[in-house]
């Protein structure tokens, strides 16, 4: 059963629901992913980070974010 405010997208190979409209700026924030150590890709394209306070989500996305971590 779909609620009519959310909406179903893929994050990293899971299908979640999210708010529909939310921007990827949100969801980055609601999962804190930290934004100066990650890729992000939307839909097999990579994104530009200061794009990502305008990109709103829609049903069936598909997003794959990469945390970078240093070690030595």
């Amino acid at each position: 059963m779909v609620k009519k405010n959310k909406i179903e997208i893929k994050l990293n190979g899971k299908l979640i629901r999210v708010n529909k409209g939310i921007k990827l700026d949100a969801l980055i924030k609601k999962y804190k992913f930290p934004l100066n150590k990650i890729a992000i890709e939307k839909n097999n394209l990579i994104v530009e980070k200061k794009k990502i306070k305008k990109i709103s989500l829609k049903p069936n996305d598909k997003l794959e974010i990469v945390h970078f971590i240093g070690g030595g």
